[in-house]
């Protein structure tokens, strides 16, 4: 695979990953959306589906490896870093297209939620925000269908949850969906990660909305942070760390568990 094919691979697919992905959570969010409050379950499997589009999509191309925390695991275990910036770079753009995507597809109900007083209450009654809390302001009302937060902030605990699952997630990868290089996904390894992906989401995304992938998280908390959204509140960057952090941890414990157990 040449560098040119890895990062439109890359792009391709994380941008679809995340229009789909951020697509579900946007569906089930926003208040004039035929789908809110269809629940945990549809968030899940939209995810789910998500992945294996994604990697359908970008397979041929890059190898499909649409996340920081799996391409880490697998330059691990092959000691191979020549590419691993092109996979980033890449990763980021398209996850920061695909966030961008879904404001488009949802932007009248964006419009609609963000200028409800239900939702929003009265702006004129909110204090204005002064320059030193750009940084540290919470997560605003749509905040969640970009990226992440936790239900409970407790710092060890939301890092432990995102090691965990990505842990999860990279050791599946590297066991049984590669493709016969090594290099990246294969055709069954798509739907066996897309379905590692529910699993997790049912069981682990409880705690924290499981990132389980830096770029997922980083480049839409990003673009809300950027989009000319009334109302949005803040991009909580005080915990953006977190879902960076721990996806890449994970991912570097999971091909330490490979090469002890697999290799």
């Amino acid at each position: 695979m040449s560098s040119s094919d890895i990062f439109i691979g890359e792009t391709l697919g994380t941008a679809v990953l995340i229009l789909l992905g951020g697509g579900v959570c946007a569906a089930v969010t926003l208040k004039a959306s035929k789908a809110r409050n269809a629940g945990w379950l549809a968030i899940t499997f939209g995810w789910g589906f998500a992945v294996l589009t994604a990697v359908y999509t970008s397979a041929p191309l890059s190898g499909a490896h649409l996340n920081p925390a799996v391409t880490v695991g697998i330059a691990l275990k092959d000691n191979d870093w020549g590419n691993v910036p092109v996979y980033f770079a890449g990763q980021l753009l398209g996850a920061m297209i695909g966030a961008a995507l879904v404001w488009v597809a949802y932007y009248g109900q964006f419009q609609a939620h963000l200028t409800d007083p239900e939702i929003v209450g009265d702006p004129a009654d909110k204090p204005v925000e002064g320059p030193h809390e750009a940084g540290t302001s919470p997560a605003g009302p749509v905040l969640g269908i970009f990226s992440t937060g936790p239900e409970v902030r407790s710092v060890w605990q939301n890092l432990a949850t995102e090691v965990i699952g990505t842990v999860v997630l990279v050791l599946a990868v590297l066991t049984q969906g590669l493709n016969a290089d090594g290099k990246g996904l294969g055709t069954l390894g798509a739907l066996i990660t897309a379905l590692v992906v529910v699993s997790i989401g049912l069981s682990l995304g409880g705690p924290t909305g499981y990132a389980i992938n830096p770029a997922r998280d980083l480049g839409p908390r990003i673009v809300h942070a950027l989009l000319p959204l009334p109302n949005k509140g803040g991009s909580d960057w005080g915990y953006a760390w977190i879902p960076v952090v721990g996806p890449l941890i994970g991912g570097a414990l999971a091909a330490g568990i490979y090469q002890i157990a697999f290799a």
